[in-house]
């Protein structure tokens, strides 16, 4: 069960994020007036270790994730991590709210074989009760979360090896979304009751998490990410795909790139982004997003803000999840400024080092 990993004291977690690309990890002591920033690193994942968001390689991913560790306090030895992908389902399901957590553990495990799409004994779940049902107040609003166990196993094994123990095992969907808690400063007064779309643009994979008042309305996930870019450079100016990737840092690329390879590819993120604020609208019964804000690597592409303001009329920024932080002296500044739009599945993940909530 996903529940076996929670802990619900306030023990201090490392927020560890194992992208497509890269491992993240953040982690984040509380104060007075927020939360201080006490360690934030990242380190490249070795070709092969990982497929999509697949770990492909338990060993190899722990290897990077000890070093990692050597950047963080020593005392801190407990981790979150997450999973996502398609081997991760999360619905909304109705149960009778007089069942205690106990019973409706149970009536889950009996319902859950029509509701998962996987044979039970391969899979590990979870819920988290949310809400009175405003239409029928017998029922009770209830996130049902579950993963493929061997994808939840390969996360807490990679963490093993890098000589943490998991404590929690999130959905990256989620995590995400509790990011914005520390990000709202940087959105006008009124955002906490508007509908902001949180949008974590990956080397493969693109997140999109819609909040409202603190409630998750709208969860998905999309393959398509800054790859297709970087593959776009390789193929147009025959590069190697590290050169392309340092180029893209860089902007060390022909003239012609802007018209050849970047405008193409901001054509296609839009169309990704618009697609998925358009199935929000669909599915949820909502009319419009309010705010957008950006995460992960691909959001750095200088511009891309002004382009969705533009293209969908929708008030977009990029995210600094630490802006609003009191910063540790032990923090590389220029390692924040560099990689600041890809820490926030990591800070969201950290962030479960005080919450009791279960997803």
């Amino acid at each position: 069960m996903f529940s076996q990993l929670f802990n619900k004291n306030e023990s201090m977690m490392v927020g560890i994020d194992i992208g497509s690309h890269c491992v993240k990890a953040v982690l984040l002591a509380k104060t007075g007036s927020g939360y201080r920033l006490e360690a934030a690193a990242i380190e490249p994942i070795p070709k092969g270790a990982m497929a999509e968001r697949t770990i492909q390689d338990i060993e190899a991913i722990g290897r990077v994730i000890a070093k990692l560790k050597k950047r963080v306090p020593k005392s801190a030895n407990l981790a979150a991590v997450a999973v996502s992908g398609q081997t991760v389902i999360t619905k909304v399901i109705f149960m009778d709210v007089a069942l205690t957590d106990a019973e409706l553990e149970s009536q889950i495990a009996i319902e859950a074989d029509s509701l998962i799409p996987y044979p039970l004994d391969e899979v590990s779940l979870d819920f988290e009760k949310l809400s009175v049902n405003e239409a029928d107040p017998s029922k009770m609003n209830v996130l049902l979360s579950a993963a493929r166990t061997e994808s939840v196993e390969a996360r807490v094994g990679a963490l093993e090896e890098g000589g943490f123990k998991a404590k929690v095992v999130d959905v990256e969907s989620y995590a995400l979304g509790r990011a914005l808690d520390v990000m709202y400063q940087q959105l006008p007064s009124d955002a906490f009751d508007k509908i902001v779309a949180v949008i974590d643009v990956g080397a493969v994979i693109t997140l999109v998490s819609v909040l409202q008042s603190g409630k998750t309305l709208y969860t998905r996930d999309q393959v398509f990410g800054g790859e297709q870019f970087t593959n776009s450079i390789v193929a147009y100016y025959n590069k190697t795909y590290d050169d392309a990737e340092l180029g893209k840092v860089t902007r060390d690329l022909p003239p012609n790139y802007t018209f050849e390879v970047l405008a193409p590819f901001q054509t296609s993120l839009i169309q990704q982004i618009r697609r998925a604020v358009q199935m929000f609208m669909t599915t949820s019964g909502k009319d419009h997003v309010d705010y957008i804000i950006l995460t992960g690597g691909t959001a750095a592409i200088e511009g891309l803000e002004r382009l969705l303001v533009d293209e969908l009329g929708i008030h977009t920024i990029v995210a600094d999840p630490f802006a609003d932080m009191e910063i540790s002296p032990k923090v590389d500044r220029m390692l924040l400024e560099k990689h600041r739009t890809q820490f926030a599945i990591a800070t969201g993940l950290a962030l479960r080092s005080f919450s009791t909530c279960h997803i």
